[in-house]
């Protein structure tokens, strides 16, 4: 089993090749956020508000903090998501599954750079998606039954 001190290490590795093999992250993101969310392009040109790149660029951000610090300050991460997913879902009307989906797509491109062989670090990505997951689990109970439900 590994430690924490552990993790981080791989977890560091993992976010340097990323960055190494895909430049930068976000159009490889938000193009398998799309194809898997295609209502969500529309929301994001809404609330872009003509700068529909620049609030992409700013979620993605958001994104690889949770990734970064889910494991190192699990509380701060899970306090920050329960804080933004109902803000997202009643002021910004986006369902909670665009938003746990945006992160999913991070988590896959992310994941998607680690070598077959490299199981340590599939792993830490693994227990990423399940922290995160779990975080999101929760975040379903603070919003009306139908809301994680994604618009189309």
């Amino acid at each position: 089993m590994m430690d924490r001190a552990e993790k981080l290490a791989l977890l560091e590795a993992s976010l340097t090749r990323a960055a190494e093999v895909l430049g930068d992250v976000t159009p490889h993101v938000m193009t398998l956020y799309y194809a898997r969310h295609p209502g969500a392009a529309a929301s994001f040109e809404h609330h872009g508000l003509g700068k529909t790149a620049a609030l992409e660029g700013e979620m993605i951000e958001n994104c690889l903090y949770c990734l970064m610090y889910c494991l190192e300050r699990p509380t701060e991460i899970e306090i920050l998501l329960e804080n933004s997913v109902p803000h997202h879902h009643f002021t910004l009307e986006v369902p909670l599954d665009w938003y746990q989906g945006l992160v999913d797509a991070a988590i896959d491109v992310m994941a998607g750079t680690v070598p077959a062989d490299a199981t340590a670090e599939q792993q830490v990505w693994a227990e990423i998606r399940e922290r995160l997951g779990a975080i999101f689990t929760g975040c379903r109970d603070l919003l009306p039954e139908d809301a994680a439900t994604a618009l189309s």
